[in-house]
């Protein structure tokens, strides 16, 4: 039969298949979820620190929203200048209008005594400034960089960012730090392996008093640890102790002469008296440990 005879039947058994779409990820699926969240909102003012996570939800409210995102960093000496200076280049690259402003939280007793509660008050404070400057431009949605992962710790700053009406469109959507991190390499933005960061505070043990002093020293010594090469690490201010916090895979290079001897002379020049290793390995909220042990002894004292 010649071709101008073969019925239409034939023909159209002739067309080969078309190949499927492959299903979307998880983290594809997630990926959407965040976009459709944030299209909802219309206007977003973000939290923004710098970090991992406040970076992306910055990368993707640019994408969806465009002008209509508005980021503001907050500037306090609970924060390295580095993560400033940081936050506000990667808002400059990704076209996102922002501004820097001064927290006080250091003149809030309930802050410098450093209870339990201690990021609750200063997280409450922030908040309340970001929703005033949300308020004065218009925007009625406040976001946050909150993750999935992070409800699973101890996190009384959440609770108040969630009073303040705070939305957190990545935990909404299911994303993961590891999902993050992913996403963040995707897209090229420089904080994508960056260590996990939290406010110097955090290195201080409960009911320790905050000084502007003692974060200047802590500052310091992180800085040189940095200098060294060493990645996730914290030094945990005791008074005239410093107890550092590395990962275990590094510990064996902390601990060669040249290396140990010169952080010892460093962090007694930054000013303590004292320079321990902590043999468990860094630890994410290490000094909740205490907290977590307590609750978990009055829960077992009722059983």
């Amino acid at each position: 039969m010649s071709e101008s005879k073969r019925s239409p039947a034939a023909s159209k058994k002739a067309r080969p298949a078309r190949p499927r779409k492959p299903a979307p990820s998880g983290l594809e699926r997630r990926l959407e979820a965040l976009r459709t969240i944030l299209a909802g909102m219309g206007k977003v003012v973000v939290a923004y620190s710098g970090g991992v996570d406040s970076s992306l939800l910055l990368k993707v409210a640019a994408d969806v929203l465009g002008s209509g995102v508005y980021a503001v960093i907050a500037s306090s000496p609970t924060y390295p200048g580095r993560e400033i200076r940081g936050a506000r280049a990667l808002a400059r690259s990704l076209k996102v209008r922002h501004e820097v402003i001064a927290t006080s939280e250091m003149d809030n007793p309930a802050f410098t005594a450093n209870p339990p509660l201690r990021c609750y008050h200063c997280k409450r404070e922030l908040m309340t400034e970001i929703r005033r400057i949300a308020d004065r431009k218009g925007i009625a949605v406040v976001v946050d960089g909150q993750n999935a992962d992070d409800l699973g710790d101890y996190r009384p700053g959440a609770r108040a960012a969630a009073e303040m009406g705070v939305r957190s469109p990545l935990r909404e959507a299911g994303l993961s730090k590891a999902d993050i991190r992913a996403l963040s390499r995707r897209y090229g933005l420089p904080p994508w392996k960056k260590p996990a960061m939290a406010c110097l505070a955090s290195r201080f043990p409960y009911d320790t008093p905050i000084t502007s002093e003692a974060l200047v020293r802590v500052e310091r010594a992180e800085e040189v640890l940095r200098a060294l090469g060493f990645g996730q690490l914290r030094v945990r201010h005791h008074d005239t102790v410093a107890r550092i916090e590395i990962l275990p895979d590094e510990i064996a290079r902390l601990v060669r002469p040249a290396v140990r001897e010169k952080i010892v002379a460093a962090l007694r020049k930054a000013g303590y008296t004292y320079v321990t290793l902590d043999l468990s390995g860094y630890r994410a909220g290490s000094m909740n440990e205490t907290l977590a042990a307590s609750a978990r002894a009055a829960h077992t004292g009722r059983r």
